[in-house]
């Protein structure tokens, strides 16, 4: 079955449908152009989105990436993106591969069947002009045989009329053989022109007209296949990425199989531990002795405290230290002694092996420059020598920086951790004395463990601080009094603990006030130096 021979005679149908065609490849294409915007559009909004929250270089969330819940949504983040550029991608494979191609197509098939229809109209013009010929021929001949016959009755009149001459008989005869003589040719001239058009209407029915329908629905059935083709595509255009947007969505299920919540807490406690112990027990104060308290602001109370949490944050510390109150924010400093002593021996650290990193760099680099220099000089053409010292002189210059850097946070790092092991003992050396002060008050000698033992006696227990003395030993030079202060009370100091002894009345120079922990650090008049309890003295300026 085909149209040009069961629809011979549906021309305007045939002429409609391959429009009505056309127009759905329109559609089709259109349609294609709006899903791509959407899938273009909804790529843009994904990476927005992705990038609103995305942590900014150096905020506060970058840095608590290190927790795993915090890495696994930065990893969903990442898995979004990529799932965005994948629909980028579909957007640009349908425009490419359907849209374009399509469009493309669409032109060709418009010239064609334009192509096909003009064909048809000229087949049709051509036949309409030879019945035109046919009618008018045949219009002729009917006028002409119409005159034959009135000639010819008029001539048998004129000869049965006897008052007609034989001229007049004659004259009639001839013109009515004239006359039927013309028929006759437009006769034979009509019979020409119906052949003629029966020959050309037969042509133009039984082949010109089924050949260029035949034409028209091969031109059709190749549009609703390369339209087919057009659907296929839209789904496998998405079909081919869907295992790339499938690992996507592995990545951010993966994401969340690898949150650990108790790594997440080891790693809180590792970043902000702070070393510092717990505040102990406040002491009582017994104003009832007529004990005159210390010009200075440290009290009893003051060597119950601790001193990291407080000296930290600035705090009184007669008061007590309130762990949910609002903290001011550190002023931060270079060798972090803003942080706890835990935070700040990591950071030192951290700042040490950076340091290193460069230092080595900038060794290899010089190292590298010295053997390029020693071939330019064994091999004058291959380069000067001379111009590799700009070079390596900046290269030694920042090897020298970078040495003193290294020295200078050895030292803060070698300082922080003495300090550490420092913090410990005079805890304990506060407990002491405030163990001699009770028993002071009582009149009985007393030894740091807290036994009776006659004075002047030391105590071997006592050993365990003997490299306490080292802290000391590695001070600068002595360095000029502050101040001066007046002992209200026996000390008894030791040595091997950093303290000195001190009677009451006896008037001290201090060289480094209390920095929070309770303790002073005085000088006698010979030169003997040591830590005296704050509250013990009356400092004046």
């Amino acid at each position: 079955m085909d149209w040009g021979t069961d629809l011979w005679d549906q021309y305007d149908i045939i002429d409609k449908h391959t429009q009505s065609g056309l127009e759905l490849v329109e559609k089709y294409v259109k349609f294609v152009k709006e899903r791509t915007e959407i899938e273009q559009n909804y790529a843009k909004q994904l990476r927005n989105l992705t990038k609103k929250y995305n942590p900014k270089r150096g905020c506060k969330e970058e840095q608590e990436c290190r927790f795993s819940n915090h890495q696994s949504f930065l990893d969903i983040l990442n898995e979004m993106n990529d799932y965005a550029g994948q629909r980028e991608l579909i957007a640009e494979n349908m425009m490419m591969n359907i849209c374009i191609e399509l469009t493309k197509y669409l032109q060709e098939l418009k010239m064609e069947r334009k192509t096909h229809l003009s064909e048809a109209k000229k087949a049709q013009q051509s036949l309409e002009s030879t019945y035109k010929q046919l009618d008018s021929s045949k219009k002729r001949f009917e006028r002409e045989w119409r005159e034959a016959d009135k000639a010819a009755q008029y001539a048998e009149k004129t000869d049965q009329d006897i008052n007609a001459t034989k001229a007049d008989v004659e004259k009639a005869k001839q013109q009515a053989n004239m006359r039927t003589h013309i028929a006759e040719e437009c006769k034979n001239d009509y019979a020409a022109q119906l052949q003629k058009y029966n020959q050309e209407q037969s042509q133009f029915y039984f082949s010109d007209v089924p050949l260029i329908f035949n034409k028209l629905q091969d031109m059709d059935e190749r549009r609703v296949r390369k339209l087919a083709q057009g659907y296929v595509l839209f789904s496998d255009t998405e079909r081919h990425v869907m295992p790339i947007i499938g690992k996507c969505l592995e990545g951010v299920t993966k994401a969340g199989t690898n949150v650990n919540e108790r790594n997440d807490s080891i790693a809180l406690i590792e970043q902000y531990k702070s070393g510092f112990e717990r505040p102990g027990d406040l002491d009582f104060e017994d104003y009832s002795q007529g004990i005159n308290r210390a010009s200075s602001d440290s009290s009893l109370g003051t060597l119950g405290t601790p001193k990291g949490p407080l000296e930290l944050l600035g705090k009184n510390r007669s008061k007590p230290f309130w762990l949910f109150s609002k903290k001011s924010k550190p002023t931060v400093t270079e060798d972090f002694g803003h942080l706890p002593p835990e935070q700040r021996r990591k950071r030192l650290q951290q700042k040490l092996d950076d340091i290193g990193k460069e230092l080595q760099k900038e060794v290899d680099q010089s190292e590298a420059l010295e053997k390029m220099k020693d071939v330019y000089e064994k091999n004058p053409q291959m380069g000067d020598p001379a111009s590799l010292s700009p070079q390596i002189n900046q290269t030694a210059q920042n090897m020298e920086r970078l040495r003193g850097e290294l020295n200078k946070y050895e030292s803060w790092l070698t300082e922080a951790g003495r300090r550490g092991d420092s913090m410990l003992r005079r805890d304990t050396l506060r407990e002491d004395a405030l163990s001699y002060r009770s028993h002071s008050n009582n009149n009985e000698p007393y030894s740091p463990d807290g036994t009776h033992s006659e004075e002047g006696t030391p105590d071997p227990s006592q050993a365990i601080y003997a490299e306490f003395d080292d802290d000391f030993e590695e001070e600068e030079e002595l360095a000029a009094p502050i101040g001066q202060c007046t002992a209200m009370y026996n000390f008894p100091g030791s040595a091997s603990e950093g303290t000195i002894t001190m009677q009451e009345g006896e008037v001290l120079s201090v060289v480094e006030e209390d920095k929070g922990d309770g303790w002073t650090r005085v000088r006698r008049a010979n030169g003997n130096e040591g830590y005296i309890p704050t509250s013990y003295v009356s400092i004046s300026k």
